[in-house]
């Protein structure tokens, strides 16, 4: 007896990251069957796949059609139907038409029988999320109704109805309950009540996708949420580029009572990554039994040891939920000698590794889904086009590494792109030199300094580099407006007003972008070699706020892997590469002034800069940035708190001014965000116009209201400021990042 109460206590546990792709039912279901494979073959039986796996989460509009719902039920049923899939509890995402109302869903199934649909409770509608636009939470908490199966699914499972709501699985050993992504992010997750309702397993199936630093969070919540209940907590995410900007960066993981038990990749070119752990049901009872707050209920006052126990615990006061009776055991019969997995530390990337490894993931996919040869990049020899063509070296690092590492796949993928059944991959800068073509495009006023800065870089990471003069083409294009009006338009430099200067900077900042895409499409042509190639665009986040670009310029393009991406953390990307690529071209670029070299050299040097053509820096632009979009500061806000914030360097003119150039300047361009290339989202405070930053691009420039209520306070003002020169000191810009409260 005493040998029979330890038996079947250890369980194996599988969840996953997959790189679905929406609308791809047939990929979605090969990989999804192959995580199950994996899983079984590890000896899990229970697997944890993405939020909305089946038909991929990104199909955003497509979920209104019918055909969606209609496939997504069509790979449930080969699912159902499969014998992969036999002695192993399922869990797949999807969404569920009930009632004529439309539900994001988890479908749990066991051998061929559907066990429970649990609909999501909580829907993200924030930044890019917009949930809510196509389904609608359950709201019934604790509750359940009948759903009664379509008939293809009644065929397969011989049952007409099953559960629908909110409900958990009891099998012979244990207590499962689900969460849903955001759920684990709300105030009071589902995960408390299921806890003291004596759940010992929580599963999360996720869709999140990348933003810097924000890895720390995702596992802060899940250990979080063991230390102070226990448990097993297993999240499953999607990974990779479903088809838009967002880049889904896994991190699946198992924890329980408050550690790590598996770490699942943050980044990697494998399409489907299982994690198992095997762990024991009785550590979870036993941590539970000493947690006297979860125990004994909270009382007011001073409580005598009698009161105490006459006090009902706040795990017999919670309501109970209503339990799936499920004839299946994740734990085996003889289990005594199966060895338990080990606590792992977590292991974080910094953000600049974090911009090496993500954007770089999603060029592989938007690459070999979009069927191109490779990437086309105008190459200025600035920071932002050089970390834009270390980010395709590194995509050619890591696609080595996979290929190094046995993955069968990126193999296949690499050889459709560069259309060669026999090759194989083996240097970065070989493989570099065959899907990146870089581009400088010189004019009478580019430097010999940037030129050659370009060149060093590309001939360090091997693409085929070209160098060409665009005077002849914004020649012609003048002379056909000379030609019509009879004006001849001049840079201020040679006595033109601003209005003149800023028209022939744009038109050669247009012609780059024509040439750009005449190349993009004939280069491959010219060499003899087949396809065309994507158009890369190197705007950063900062520039774009501001509209610091030329609408229809080289930031123009098909897609942009810096656009998310601040100037400070690119340089920090581009300090990295330097070292752990051995690429010294990089520290040239590094240390030269930021300039794009549209006005006339002086004596043959650059007379432009950015930050002097801005009228404010990179750093401030990183504060301004955040303070409008995470802290939802306008104008008058935004100085009320630089006021404070900048008291030492700033006098309150000088804030109101700082703030007034901002928004002036901001809001004259927000027109310009209405055409942004389509970016690889990586910064809360992106400008992106698409979905993340919904704002008008027709503002009153004048702020009349708003400015006035700033002057009033600048008059008001009557503390002692220094009249010093308002720099941002590193503090305070660590504190505006995030690390402390706004």
């Amino acid at each position: 007896m005493a040998t029979a109460a330890r038996m079947g206590r250890k369980v194996t546990v599988a969840t996953c990251a997959l790189n679905q792709w929406a609308l791809d039912f047939e990929g979605n279901l090969q990989r999804i069957l192959k995580s199950i494979e994996i899983a079984k073959h590890k000896g899990a039986r229970y697997r944890l796949g993405p939020e909305l796996e089946i038909c991929g989460y990104g199909c955003w509009d497509h979920y209104y059609e019918s055909d969606t719902l209609l496939h997504s039920l069509q790979v449930l049923a080969a699912l159902l139907e499969s014998p992969v899939t036999q002695d192993i509890i399922c869990d797949v995402g999807m969404p569920i038409m009930h009632r004529n109302v439309r539900y994001n869903c988890r479908v749990i199934f066991l051998n061929g029988k559907i066990l429970l649909i649990r609909p999501k409770m909580a829907l993200a509608n924030e930044g890019n999320y917009r949930e809510l636009r196509w389904f609608t939470p359950w709201s019934r908490s604790r509750q359940t109704e009948e759903y009664f199966l379509p008939r293809m699914i009644q065929d397969l499972t011989e049952q007409e109805s099953v559960p629908f709501g909110d409900a958990v699985l009891s099998t012979r050993d244990t207590c499962i309950g689900s969460e849903v992504c955001e759920e684990l992010w709300t105030p009071h997750s589902p995960h408390v009540d299921m806890g003291l309702d004596g759940v010992e397993i929580f599963t999360n199936a996720s869709g999140s996708h990348h933003v810097l630093r924000k890895a720390h969070a995702r596992v802060d919540l899940v250990t979080t949420a063991t230390t102070k209940n226990g448990g097993i907590y297993l999240l499953a995410n999607q990974k990779g580029c479903d088809g838009d900007r967002l880049y889904y960066d896994g991190c699946a993981l198992i924890a329980m009572n408050g550690g790590i038990f598996a770490q699942g990749s943050q980044f990697s070119l494998d399409d489907v990554e299982v994690l198992t752990a095997t762990l024991d049901l009785e550590d979870v009872r036993s941590y539970r039994a000493e947690i006297s707050s979860r125990n004994l209920a909270s009382s007011q006052g001073p409580v005598r040891v009698p009161a105490l126990r006459a006090c009902p615990s706040q795990a017999s006061r919670v309501s109970p939920y209503p339990r799936v009776k499920v004839d299946f055991a994740l734990s085996r019969d003889e289990d005594l000698l199966e060895p338990l997995s080990e606590p792992v530390e977590w292991k974080y990337h910094s953000p600049a590794e974090e911009i090496s490894l993500g954007p770089a993931c999603w060029l592989w996919d938007f690459l070999r889904r979009s069927q191109q040869a490779g990437f086309f990049l105008p190459l200025s020899g600035g920071v932002d086009s050089g970390a834009t063509a270390c980010l395709v070296y590194s995509m050619c690092h890591q696609v080595c590494e996979a290929v190094k590492h046995g993955s069968q796949e990126v193999l296949a993928d690499v050889r459709t792109i560069v259309n060669q059944t026999s090759y194989t991959p083996q240097d970065p800068r070989e493989l570099c030199s065959r899907i990146l073509t870089t581009c400088y495009m010189a004019s009478e006023n580019s430097s010999r300094e940037t030129c050659n800065r370009a060149g060093d870089l590309a001939q360090q990471i091997g693409s085929h580099h070209i160098g060409l003069n665009i005077d002849p083409a914004v020649k012609a294009i003048m002379g056909i407006f000379s030609l019509v009006t009879g004006k001849s338009p001049a840079f201020s430099a040679h006595g033109g007003s601003s209005r003149e200067s800023l028209a022939l900077q744009n038109v050669q900042a247009r012609v780059r972008m024509v040439i750009a895409y005449l190349f993009a499409q004939l280069s491959l042509w010219s060499r003899g070699a087949p396809g065309r190639l994507l158009v890369l665009g190197s705007a950063n986040v900062d520039e774009s706020l501001l509209g610091y670009l030329t609408k229809y310029d080289c930031s123009s393009a098909d897609i942009n892997p810096i656009g998310g991406v601040s100037k400070t953390d690119l340089r920090a990307f581009v300090q990295l590469c330097m070292e752990r690529f051995r690429l010294p071209a990089l520290q040239s670029i590094l240390v030269a002034p930021a300039t794009a070299e549209l006005e006339p050299l002086a004596h043959g040097r650059v007379s432009q800069t950015d930050e002097e053509d801005m009228g404010v820096t990179y750093a401030e632009l990183s504060v301004y940035g955040r303070l409008r979009k995470i802290a939802k500061m306008g104008p008058y806000s935004m100085f009320c708190k630089l006021l404070y914030v900048w008291k030492d360097v700033c006098t309150p003119r000088q804030v109101a001014d700082k703030v007034k150039r901002f928004f002036s300047k901001y809001s004259v361009n927000r027109h310009k965000m209405t055409t942004l290339t389509p970016a690889y989202h990586a910064e809360s405070y992106s400008p992106d116009d698409n979905r993340f930053d919904l704002r008008p691009f027709l503002y009153n420039t004048r702020w009349p209201w708003q400015f006035r209520c700033i002057e009033t306070q600048v008059n008001q003002a009557k503390m002692v400021f220094l009249p010093v020169k308002c720099l941002l000191r590193e503090y305070q810009l660590i504190s505006l990042e995030g690390r402390e409260a706004f």
